[in-house]
């Protein structure tokens, strides 16, 4: 290798850091098979965010135990917040959710660009800094009952970490997989949407270990979860990997631009994204895809209990004319139900993002819409007919598609953007999501609400919402279809480049041109110890089988 010290590196990221970038540029015999677990381990440990509903029944009567203590009318809003005598409504608790993607979308969108620069090692560290840290700050506020202290700790703390965790991977691992893609970042934010099938019959059977006539068992939990994830989160962090500038793997080699003129190979700083109509565009793609699935996946339990009442035990009565046995059997299939959504949520996200590698972002996000819009448009003439198990089966199909666009868009963006900085603009793009966390239990919600008050029979108030929710997705067709290549105006220069490489503290010289070999580089990405590699797949595979057997546990239900 030249001399390094070529490489004018900025006095605050000495190289003798543990997490400065420089530590973390892959040297030769680096498996770029050990990047992925990597990331699994970070993503499944934050994913739990999906899963904290399993905490709001016990949080609800974390003073009253057996059953909640309500609060005195007479006590407002910050009378409520900061009682220690009276328990929280679960409505109370559902803003951490509300605050976790907010946060996300909002720190990812805030410092992606930071973590562009220090990479991901950092990036992961102080994610995992957030995530368990605000897991502590709860246990706290369980402890001395200050419902602030939870919005606090795991909503605004580690909702930060949630989008520094999530964005962390993703640029290196499009820069570790060229010819891979959307496999490789499908491969990690498969992870998030597996954190909750783990994390929460986890939770579940800590809560029950630690409860006791004065405890309900979630200090305890919260405890235990943050010391475990903050070991995974730790070892997924110090496991990554940067390939060192110019770096393929051995033997691929890039496709003519000719090709497919939507894949582009210039590079597109992140400062300009906003002034970019095709940013815009798959914004608008995400946060619409976004929005109809999050929607069903917020009320899915409700909608197949309401829409087939008696039908899923047999019994040819309405949801409203079942007696308590019954409707605890039908909450038991519907739960069911969340279950199977969540396993398609996860398969759809390796599933679709590796076949947008064959076939393309642009048209896997118009599979996603046109498929979409049938099966909305179908589902009431389903729910109507009776038909359990293609209604089912359409909306396990719907949530797989709303999986894989998350997993899709990072290879989307590296696309029409280039790669130097999708992490950042990946970052920006999450306010789509935040917007979408919004739009999407509004509409359903609300539309609920608004037609079971009309005296509309539980069986029909989704028909309305379905034809909705297809409405949204023509729009995001419409969107995606307006997507061209981006203009090379927009690109940066190679001496803008240039600087941009040195400043991320890539081992370059003054033009941008690698300081590696050859030789250095077709020793990197494959070989090292094979047991290694087997060992940290191990490590996130076995826990991921652990969370798809229970949830598969609890989807036998349905069918039974």
């Amino acid at each position: 290798m030249a001399n390094s010290s070529a490489l004018p590196l900025p006095a605050s990221a000495p190289e003798s850091s543990l997490l400065s970038k420089e530590r973390i540029i892959a040297r030769p015999g680096f498996n770029r098979w050990l990047v992925p677990p990597a990331a699994l381990a970070i993503h499944l440990c934050i994913g739990m965010a999906y899963g904290f509903s399993v905490f709001w029944l016990p949080l609800s009567m974390a003073v009253g135990i057996t059953a909640p203590v309500a609060c005195g009318p007479e006590m407002g809003f910050f009378a409520r917040i900061t009682s220690a005598s009276c328990d929280w409504q679960i409505s109370e608790l559902q803003w951490m959710y509300t605050l976790f993607f907010v946060l996300l979308g909002c720190s990812a969108a805030i410092w992606g660009g930071w973590l562009e620069r220090v990479g991901p090692r950092k990036a992961g560290f102080v994610a995992a800094l957030c995530w368990c840290g605000g897991l502590l700050i709860s246990a706290l506020g369980v402890h001395l009952h200050q419902i602030w202290m939870l919005w606090l700790g795991s909503g605004v703390i580690g909702g930060i970490g949630l989008g520094l965790g999530y964005i962390s991977p993703v640029s290196t691992l499009i820069k570790w997989f060229p010819d891979r893609r959307g496999m490789a970042t499908g491969m990690a934010i498969m992870g998030f949407g597996g954190g909750a099938l783990i994390g929460s019959p986890l939770a579940d059977m800590l809560m029950r270990h630690f409860a006791s006539p004065t405890s309900v068992g979630v200090k305890e939990t919260f405890l235990v979860m943050a010391a475990v994830y903050f070991v995974f989160m730790m070892a997924g962090a110090f496991g990554y990997r940067v390939p060192p500038t110019g770096w393929k793997p051995k033997g691929w080699t890039p496709p003519p631009a000719s090709n497919n003129a939507m894949i582009t190979q210039g590079h597109v700083h992140v400062k300009r994204v906003w002034g970019i109509p095709q940013f815009w565009l798959v914004w608008a793609v995400l946060c619409l895809n976004v929005s109809a699935g999050i929607g069903v996946l917020g009320l899915a339990s409700p909608m197949l209990q309401e829409m087939f009442g008696g039908r899923l035990i047999g019994v040819d009565a309405g949801f409203r004319e079942l007696s308590a046995e019954q409707l605890s059997a039908i909450a038991a299939i519907a739960a069911g139900f969340v279950g199977l959504l969540s396993l398609a949520n996860i398969i759809g996200r390796f599933f679709w993002a590796s076949m947008s590698d064959k076939f393309g972002r642009k048209v896997t996000y118009s599979i996603f819409f046109v498929l979409g819009i049938a099966l909305y448009a179908a589902a009431p003439t389903l729910g109507n007919a009776g038909s359990i198990a293609l209604f089912v089966a359409a909306f396990c199909v719907i949530l797989s598609m709303y999986g894989g666009g998350f997993a899709t868009v990072p290879a989307y963006l590296a696309d029409l953007f280039g790669t130097q900085h999708v992490g950042a603009i990946h970052g920006r793009l999450l306010t789509a999501w935040a917007t979408a966390g919004i739009i999407g239990p509004l509409v359903i919600g609300y539309m609920r609400e608004y037609q079971l008050g009309m005296g509309m029979p539980p069986s029909q108030v989704y028909n309305t919402t379905m034809y909705i929710l297809a409405g949204m997705l023509a729009l995001g067709l419409v969107c995606n279809l307006l997507v061209r290549p981006v203009n090379a105006k927009y690109f940066m220069t190679p001496d803008e480049l240039a600087r941009e490489k040195q400043l991320a503290h890539e081992k370059v010289d003054a033009s941008g041109k690698s300081l590696i070999s050859q030789d250095e580089m077709d020793r990197i990405g494959a070989g090292g110890n094979p047991l290694l590699v087997a060992f940290c797949w191990a490590a996130v595979g076995i826990p991921l089988a652990f969370g798809i057997w229970k949830t598969l546990e609890k989807a036998l239900v349905l069918f039974s």
